[in-house]
């Protein structure tokens, strides 16, 4: 009986790493980490895949009451966050081109609230569902499991990878989450820029033209109508900019890209 209670005990302590870095990457990374998943949904499935990666790997015993054993679970719980604000930064970046857009559109007024990202324009929103789409139809939940299982070969249990070089890559890729706002909005943009240039013109030329009644429906009908025309080139924008989250989020834990 000794025996068994000190054999269960040991495969708690190999057990309970695996399921901290999975648990925190299910909390922050992108479509695990929707409120539609409940909290023992996310449960539920971290236990899933700690049991099936378990087998694969060779787990050291650490005790997580000892003072290496604590220091071990905030390790393991960063670098499961960390992976998952990496490919939340994509998320990020379009909710800024939905703003820009709306703003451009004069469409900023028409907002609703998103559980997941807050009191968004209605543009931001359809972008979001939009990339949520194609993330799933390229596999980015497969790639997500893929890389996580990844990272315990990469960083294994006992590896500590909290320093600035660490922090320096999360911040220097946070960036993207402007940029990549402006390349995805950069068509509708620049578009509504010339109409409202060609706006002023004509107000000019005729004084007595009411700005506010023509100008505010031309450019909403405009938006709309470049916005359509490059839904084409807005998708395949936000593909690259996930496939880009991917990769720092895989040269994050050390894997090649």
């Amino acid at each position: 009986m000794t025996l068994l209670a000190a054999d269960i005990v040991d495969r708690f302590y190999t057990f309970l790493w695996p399921m901290l870095r999975i648990s925190s990457l299910l909390l922050a990374a992108p479509l695990f980490s929707l409120d539609a998943l409940t909290l023992r949904l996310r449960i539920m499935l971290a236990l899933v895949l700690t049991f099936l990666i378990y087998p694969l790997v060779d787990w050291p015993v650490i005790d997580p009451i000892s003072a290496k054993g604590l220091l071990e679970i905030v390790n393991q719980l960063f670098i499961g966050a960390m992976m998952g604000l990496m490919l939340q930064v994509a998320i990020g970046a379009i909710v800024v081109a939905g703003q820009s857009i709306a703003a451009s559109m004069g469409l900023s007024m028409a907002s609703m609230i998103d559980p997941n990202v807050g009191n968004v324009p209605v543009i931001s929103q359809f972008l979001v569902i939009m990339s949520t789409l194609i993330f799933l139809g390229f596999g980015g939940h497969v790639m997500i499991i893929s890389m996580l299982f990844d990272s315990f070969q990469s960083v294994p249990i006992g590896t500590f990878i909290l320093g600035q070089v660490s922090f320096g890559k999360v911040v220097a890729w946070s960036s993207m989450m402007f940029l990549g706002g402006v390349l995805l909005a950069l068509p509708v943009m620049v578009s509504l820029l010339f109409i409202n240039i060609g706006m002023g013109i004509v107000t000019r030329a005729a004084p007595s033209l009411n700005i506010f009644s023509v100008g505010f429906p031309a450019s909403i009908a405009a938006g709309f109508l470049v916005l359509i025309l490059s839904l084409e080139s807005i998708g395949s924008r936000i593909q690259w900019l996930w496939m880009q989250a991917f990769n720092h989020a895989r040269d994050l834990v050390g894997l090649v890209s």
